[in-house]
């Protein structure tokens, strides 16, 4: 055999060695691109919960910045600095202290909006999550509400007016309380009691495109006045920047 006809034949050795690598060196890389699109779009989680002990840590709910006391965050899961699309909260009233610190000392009020904490004080329960395509509250107020309501209203403590909504409508049951003659001063929405069951009410605010709920005892409208501006400094100290 000639040397020409030598390397012709280790060329085409060599050729058929990069034929038969070729489709293994695809998938490689096949693989190796699906790999790098899974880790990139593999969702990342929160490390382990802030502790209880922690200063306020910064949430960002909707684009707003809150400062959250960890003590007061109800969910474990929700302890973190960061983006949330929710928070739940618990303070103590009228300290307006984080609620879960009375956990450890064996509190079960949970969610039971008329149970004291083992210091006597009771609870309001806070939750911000994004406003969405949900209608704002104050235009909840003047737009939604008056289609379900009753004709006339009661009169109800230090100036606020109670309108039953109508049986049969998507809020049956409840009373829309507010301040006569400037509802969007303080409203709510709340509960009537039921045998030993207290009422409770929804008192609604709006920070930019960040809803915050706030849920306490209807018994506290006796009160409204001094309840509301507690709701003020609670806020403010949840969202300094508000001013």
């Amino acid at each position: 055999m000639t040397a020409h006809a030598l390397s012709q034949a280790n060329m085409r050795r060599r050729a058929r060695t990069v034929l038969m690598a070729l489709p293994f060196s695809l998938l490689a890389g096949i693989a190796a691109a699906i790999g790098c699109v899974i880790y990139l779009l593999w969702p990342t989680w929160p490390g382990a919960p802030v502790l209880l002990e922690a200063p306020e840590i910064p949430v960002t709910v909707a684009g707003v910045l809150f400062e959250v006391p960890p003590a007061a965050i109800r969910a474990a899961i929700q302890r973190h600095p960061g983006p949330a699309e929710r928070i739940d909260l618990a303070f103590a009233w009228p300290l307006l202290a984080p609620a879960q610190r009375d956990a450890r000392a064996g509190d079960k009020a949970g969610d039971n909006i008329g149970a004291e904490g083992p210091d006597g004080s009771e609870r309001v329960f806070v939750t911000i999550a994004a406003l969405g395509a949900v209608v704002p509250p104050a235009e909840r107020v003047r737009t939604i509400y008056p289609r379900y309501v009753e004709v006339e209203a009661n009169a109800g403590p230090d100036g606020l007016a109670i309108l039953p909504f109508r049986a049969g409508t998507p809020y049956e049951g409840e009373d829309l309380v507010y301040l006569a003659g400037n509802p969007e001063q303080f409203f709510a929405r709340c509960t009537r009691q039921v045998r030993g069951l207290r009422g409770s009410c929804l008192h609604e605010r709006l920070i930019d495109a960040a809803a915050i709920t706030l849920r306490f005892p209807r018994a506290w409208l006796d009160d409204w006045r001094n309840v509301a501006a507690g709701f003020d400094r609670l806020l403010k100290t949840l969202h300094p920047q508000s001013g």
